[in-house]
């Protein structure tokens, strides 16, 4: 018989629905058991993508032995991390605090009745091995000591909660960032001006000094694309002509791109390179991941022009449509890294296979120029593509035109695509979140607008237009959705993100109001349900969420950019575009709440570095009046622009519904307006001076 879980939303849940384990997701029903019966709780949480969660499943929790010890001491409660990426955080945050070290998936923690957590760790096998106890003999432990010594565990998590609550940034020490009073006080003063005038030189030093010259990235493996740290590296490189730097970005954007992290015949990017030549990838394939690169992608093909960063766009928004894209709009959350019980089956082949496939023209160009004619590179009996050799050197040693030469790599690829989507396709994870679809639609509108793709375009509203449909209720944002039902009140990420995505869906074309409507309501909610209005900052769950052991309330950049870092630098942006000073007032209590930290580590709050930059130097916006077909040319070369301070916005004929800020009169020829703050400039009417006016140079 199923157990509780066969009912929830999530997919990874309901993978262990038909577990021999009395599981219980996330709630009342679980909370209250615990109490009844005086047991701890055993918390697990992971991720349908997730290699070793999956391995820990099939080890321990399929087992009957196992789960008749989990149920006899413990009531057992299975989480989604993407789903309740607040209770994630919480116990990441203690399991850190436990193991001095850094946490992961799948998370394992032992808690008290109240939810209080006294032991944990991450991934444990059934039976003591890899330097790991045994997860049975851990559970009896843990039974006996919880039986033994309950007043000592207690006392343990209420020290653990205690800690918890040391970890949230304090305003202590940073007084003098707005005028010295509380958190909504005064102008920002002199200490504000020195810190975010030495936050984005912070992070360059601190990249740049763990910066891989050969094979780009930061630091040694397991490499993560870190995209917050790659663009808050480029705005700064391309703002202070710092070449170095510069390079440092698109050196790791080729690597990555020519790697085994890019995925050379479906498009898009697996989670993270195994190795530090980005070879060798965890071939979980996750949205939040490719959303924000896209973005990258783009810019750094205004910046160069280079083909490679426009086929990575082509194949990922490609990639995103296909695969990812549900037939009522919302993205799909993920693609497992496992099929048929292996990490990367889908994914490798063996050289002879290939070899058979392909006319030996084809076959020669693409293994030369994926590797195929060296030693296999996965697990010594595999071969994973990669570029080895440019397209030139490939076409010199063939002896043929380099464009036929890519003509027949290109069939090659083509003719492997085919033959993989007849394989055992990996898992996917299908329910539609709404901060990553936030992330996906801004990194489709924004490389469509660069590219002038109407089918991204097309995509990104797409998905914009469910989110509003199926997770805008009454008012309120909801976080989750799957098979017809939206639930779960919404976090700070959903809202931030989604702030941003809106922001850059105002970009794509003539200006919708409903959109700037929604971007405010959505401002106006972050304010009065996650603000906190003694220290500043925003939390991570709303005033109306359920009462947990911590609200989180963090301003790092993880995996993700920081909900924080989103949230001010776009209410920054949206205050500027609508004058609304409230908007602008917040994104200054953000910045004063974590201006230590920032100072202390720029390097790991770069969209926090971001917001302060454009604090001391607001965005300029570029507003865009006249006939809709004569401004087609003025978009273009807009867009080919790298200008990540700039927001272009087109206005229709008919301005009503729009603020007053950006309601400016149109002509009868094409113009510009450019603004910065509060101050507009006289209408541009040619081209080559608005571009000189938006980049400094007049």
């Amino acid at each position: 018989m199923p157990n509780r879980l066969a009912n929830e939303t999530s997919p990874y849940l309901q993978q262990h629905a038909g577990n021999p384990v009395d599981w219980y997701p996330w709630g009342d029903e679980a909370l209250a058991a615990a109490r009844a019966d005086s047991r701890p709780i055993l918390l697990s949480v992971g991720y349908s993508a997730c290699h070793w969660c999956h391995v820990m499943a099939h080890e321990c929790f399929e087992d009957e032995a196992t789960a008749a010890l989990m149920n006899r001491h413990f009531v057992n409660i299975k989480v989604d991390r993407e789903e309740r990426p607040d209770i994630d955080q919480i116990y990441q945050t203690a399991h850190q605090l436990i193991a001095r070290g850094p946490g992961g998936w799948p998370l394992t923690m032992f808690l008290t009745p109240e939810g209080k957590p006294f032991f944990g760790g991450t991934y444990f096998p059934k039976h003591a091995k890899y330097g790991r106890p045994g997860f049975d003999d851990l559970l009896e432990r843990v039974a006996e000591v919880w039986a033994g010594q309950r007043e000592q565990v207690a006392a343990q998590g209420d020290e653990l909660v205690r800690a918890l609550a040391a970890t949230l940034p304090r305003r202590t020490g940073a007084e003098g960032i707005d005028g010295g009073g509380g958190a909504g006080s005064g102008p920002r003063g002199n200490d504000f001006e020195r810190i975010a005038a030495q936050a984005a030189p912070g992070l360059r030093q601190a990249l740049m000094q763990a910066f891989d010259e050969v094979d780009g990235g930061f630091g040694g493996a397991p490499k993560f694309p870190h995209p917050a740290n790659l663009d808050a590296l480029l705005r700064h490189a391309v703002a202070a002509g710092d070449d170095a730097a510069r390079d440092a970005v698109l050196l790791t954007l080729r690597r990555m791109a020519e790697g085994g992290l890019f995925d050379h015949l479906g498009g898009g990017f697996c989670r993270y390179s195994t190795d530090a030549r980005w070879m060798i990838p965890h071939f979980e394939k996750m949205l939040y991941d490719n959303g924000p690169l896209l973005r990258l992608y783009a810019e750094a093909w205004q910046l160069t022009g280079e083909p490679l960063f426009r086929e990575v766009c082509a194949m990922t928004a490609a990639w995103l449509m296909r695969e990812m894209q549900a037939d009522d709009g919302g993205y799909y959350s993920s693609i497992d890294a496992d099929s048929e019980g292996e990490e990367g089956r889908f994914y490798v082949w063996q050289r002879d296979e290939v070899r058979q496939q392909l006319p030996p023209a084809e076959y020669a160009a693409l293994a030369a120029r994926y590797g195929l004619d060296g030693p296999p590179n996965f697990e010594r009996h595999a071969w994973h593509l990669h570029v080895t050799l440019p397209l030139a050197e490939v076409a010199a040693r063939l002896g043929i035109p380099e464009a036929d030469c890519a003509t027949a790599i290109d069939r090659a690829r083509a003719r492997l695509l085919e033959l993989r989507e007849q394989r055992v396709r990996p898992g996917r994870d299908d329910k539609i979140l709404t901060s990553w679809n936030a992330l996906a639609i801004d990194g489709m509108a924004f490389a469509a607008r660069v590219f002038g793709e109407p089918l991204w375009a097309a995509s990104a509203r797409r998905a914009a237009d469910f989110v509003r449909a199926a997770l805008w209720r009454d008012g309120r944002l909801l976080a989750t959705h799957k098979d017809g039902r939206s639930h779960l009140n919404a976090y700070l990420d959903d809202h931030a993100f989604l702030l941003g995505a809106l922001l850059e869906l105002m970009q794509g074309g003539v200006l919708r109001p409903a959109d700037v409507q929604w971007a405010c309501a959505l401002a106006d909610l972050l304010l009065a349900q996650f603000e906190d209005l003694r220290e500043g900052g925003f939390f991570f769950t709303s005033h109306d969420h359920e009462a947990l052991v911590l609200r989180p309330k963090s301003g790092h950049d993880g995996a993700t950019a920081s909900g924080n870092g989103m949230a001010a630098l776009h209410l920054q942006r949206l205050g500027h575009l609508t004058g609304e000073q409230r908007y602008l007032d917040a994104a200054q209590r953000v910045m004063a709440l974590f201006s230590a930290d920032i100072e202390r580590s720029p390097s790991g709050f770069g969209t926090l570095v971001c917001a302060m930059t454009e604090a001391m130097a607001p965005p300029a916006v570029a507003i865009l009046t006249g006939p809709a077909p004569a401004l087609l040319p003025w978009r273009a070369a807009l867009a080919a622009r790298y200008l990540p301070e700039v927001l272009v916005l087109q206005l229709p004929d008919d301005t009503r519904g729009l603020p007053e800020a950006v309601a400016k009169p149109a002509g009868a020829a094409p113009q510009a307006w450019v603004c910065r703050g509060r101050q507009c400039l006289p209408p541009i009417s040619d081209i080559a001076t608005m571009l000189a006016t938006l980049s400094g140079s007049e």
